[in-house]
């Protein structure tokens, strides 16, 4: 390596080693198969600083985009293996990183006497393999494969820059924590210890998709069994949908009992269809079980209802604390539309995307006796 040491890298990686040490502690004691050693800090260290200076590199004016994964080959399902493994070098990363930017392509990383070496590529990878993966310039994710068949992975540590956040894995325990907060998280999932459990989590997935189409966006979830959300609501709606579009909320009650590649690829393109209302100037309505009542409908404060004033704003990284702001310091018009839609309609939950790749979570809390707004796009990256 030519490049200066990554402190960044240095501080974070005892953090890592003993997360995956936990949890692969905790997967043997309940009895979950894997074939997962846990990382040491030296290697941990050593991945990322080579992730974050490739990300810093271009190829042909590109940006690389790279996922290391650090798992043998030999416990790889399906590896394609270099005849002649290379070193972890960035340059090395940098001249590969067009061939494995799709999302799912990992490079194989392992050590051996000599270092730390790319052995090739690999899609699917062992419960808690822990991956590195670069998302733009100096902005890298560790993150750690679920252990379900669904490819889906927790977030442990976003490094950007000097910037160092640790998902504050107690965060889904607290409190009035949103059941959509809790499912991103990840941690102490049913679905993240047993094998075969579905676990497409459909508001999870309108997240991911709503923060990838990059022009913001507000999606409202409102009870299916009442119809008081429509007095936050201007009349006449410009895109009523009538009846509700029902293709999600089918999907969802007619869940298979094991993992469906094709049930899934259905979720995704409904997931998908809907996200992309949520480009449309207005809130997007869709109720708890998934039907889709309205997109473009503009929000007003409820008949008799005081104008919200003040949020209680988390997020769920160690060191956080709670602050108390007015929601047009969170952002724009749809902030504070979305604010008042939640002070006024509790039973709601109001997910607001910006532009710039934030993301907010506002769901009452009965504890704190207000708006809370759970800022999540740590957890979305």
């Amino acid at each position: 390596m030519t490049e200066p040491a990554y402190p960044a890298a240095r501080i974070v990686a005892p953090k890592i080693e003993a997360h995956f040490a936990h949890h692969l502690h905790d997967a043997d004691r309940l009895g979950v198969i894997h074939q997962t050693q846990p990382p040491d800090a030296d290697t941990i260290e050593a991945i990322i600083d080579a992730a974050f200076w490739a990300s810093l590199r271009r190829e042909e004016s590109y940006v690389p985009k790279i996922s290391l994964a650090l798992v043998p080959p030999d416990a790889a399902d399906h590896p394609m293996l270099f005849e002649h493994s290379l070193p972890l070098h960035t340059d090395k990363l940098v001249k590969l990183a067009p061939a494995v930017e799709r999302p799912g392509i990992h490079l194989g990383v392992w050590r051996n006497e000599t270092g730390l070496y790319v052995w090739g590529t690999v899609r699917v990878i062992p419960a808690f393999t822990m991956v590195v993966e670069v998302a733009a310039p100096g902005l890298l994710v560790v993150k750690h494969h679920r252990g379900d068949e669904s490819g889906k992975f927790v977030n442990v540590v976003v490094l950007e820059g000097d910037q160092i956040k640790v998902v504050d894995e107690r965060a889904s325990s607290l409190p009035d924590c949103p059941p959509l907060l809790s499912s991103l998280l990840g941690f102490d999932s049913p679905a993240s210890w047993v094998k075969g459990i579905d676990s497409v989590n459909v508001l999870v997935q309108l997240a991911v998709s709503m923060r990838a189409h990059g022009r913001g966006g507000l999606l409202l979830v409102v009870p299916a069994d009442d119809a008081e959300w429509q007095d936050s609501i201007v009349r006449p709606v410009p895109y009523a949908v009538e009846p509700a579009f029902a293709e999600l909320a089918e999907l969802a009650r007619d869940a298979p009992g094991d993992n469906n590649p094709l049930w899934q690829d259905a979720v995704g393109n409904a997931v998908n269809a809907i996200a992309g209302l949520t480009a449309v100037d207005g809130a997007t309505v869709l109720t708890n079980t998934y039907e889709l009542k309205a997109f473009g409908a503009k929000i007003a404060r409820r008949k008799g209802s005081p104008q919200v004033e003040q949020v209680a704003v988390t997020e769920p990284i160690e060191g956080d604390v709670a602050f108390t702001v007015h929601p047009t310091q969170l952002g724009g018009t749809r902030h504070l539309s979305a604010a008042q839609f939640v002070h006024d309609q509790r039973r709601a939950v109001a997910l607001v995307a910006s532009q710039d790749g934030r993301f907010t979570v506002f769901a009452w809390s009965p504890c704190e006796d207000m708006v809370h707004a759970h800022r999540v796009e740590t957890l979305l990256l």
